[in-house]
């Protein structure tokens, strides 16, 4: 019998049929205003990155996809380019088109749901990467002629070419076909340098691990979702609000907060403009600094040291 996983607490997403029934009708009771999307960036820097192999960037393509530059290497997060998720058309294009990517080094992957492991998209990548999976994964990557794969655990630390790899709790589940649902984990990944500390949180509900995790590290920046949280009765447990994100920011005690997750995919029924207004509102609620929250527009890259 093949092995299920569970969150930390045992906190279960599970939705009866009754519930799935409330959200619908729900849903046709709200009007959204889906002409309004989120920007994609005037000012790409598609050649500075294609050359770049000394300074610490992040890009973000879109949804929980990051183009991540760190000690010479070039690392993707739950790569996704497709133009579909579902029946949902996706609302922005790409950050930076599959052809304009340059070699990949790492991929990693925080869980098996279709929005944040795409076949066709990690069949396009250029370079030979090495994939850091939750345990349960590694079986599909290797049936598809992947070689280089290694499965992690919740608090696994790796280390691969000069950057120290973790993989870290997230309150989640997952399920690609009827009948494997949560027969892989889910989580989030730590990158450390010698000189910065970046937190790829994933995918998850606001969840008691932020805490466990402050304990054992110092980040400088956090990837933090904000979206697919409404309706909140549905979607709390596996979808953190924008609210909730801004406390998780706090208890982490990190540097910088980029948000991800929203403004991509349709996932619920927040959009990704209400996603952002909501967490500006929380955020000058906390009195946090303007400085320290780090919106990117689509295709959008902050080097450090400098824009």
């Amino acid at each position: 019998m093949r092995k299920r996983y569970e969150n930390l607490d045992a906190v279960r997403s599970n939705k009866s049929m009754k519930d799935m029934l409330r959200w619908s009708k729900e849903r046709r009771s709200k009007v959204k205003d889906l002409t309004k999307q989120i920007e994609q960036s005037p000012d790409k820097k598609i050649n500075e990155l294609r050359e770049n192999r000394s300074r610490t960037s992040f890009t973000w393509i879109g949804h929980s996809t990051f183009f991540i530059q760190m000690n010479g290497l070039n690392i993707l997060t739950d790569p996704v380019w497709a133009k579909r998720m579902g029946y949902e058309k996706r609302s922005t294009d790409p950050g930076i088109a599959m052809d304009d990517m340059p070699k990949i080094d790492v991929v990693v992957i925080s869980h098996g749901h279709y929005d944040h492991l795409d076949f066709p998209t990690l069949k396009r990548l250029k370079g030979n990467p090495h994939f850091f999976v939750p345990v349960g994964l590694k079986r599909p990557l290797i049936r598809r002629g992947y070689r280089n794969v290694t499965e992690m655990n919740w608090w696994d630390s790796i280390e691969h070419q000069g950057i120290t790899i973790h993989f870290v709790p997230a309150q989640h589940w997952t399920r690609r076909t009827l009948t494997d649902i949560n027969t892989s984990h889910w989580g989030g990944f730590i990158f450390q340098s010698g000189k910065e500390t970046y937190y790829f949180v994933g995918d998850t509900g606001y969840f008691p691990g932020f805490q466990q995790i402050a304990e054992r590290f110092n980040i400088d920046t956090v990837f933090m979702p904000i979206g697919a949280y409404e309706p909140e009765w549905f979607m709390a447990p596996a979808h953190i609000s924008p609210e909730d994100s801004v406390k998780a920011f706090i208890e982490l005690e990190a540097k910088y907060f980029v948000p991800m997750h929203y403004g991509t995919y349709r996932l619920a029924d927040d959009t990704g403009p209400e996603a952002l207004e909501r967490l500006h509102l929380a955020w000058k609620k906390h009195g946090l600094p303007e400085e320290q929250l780090k919106v990117l527009l689509i295709g959008g890259t902050i080097f450090e040291g400098g824009a």
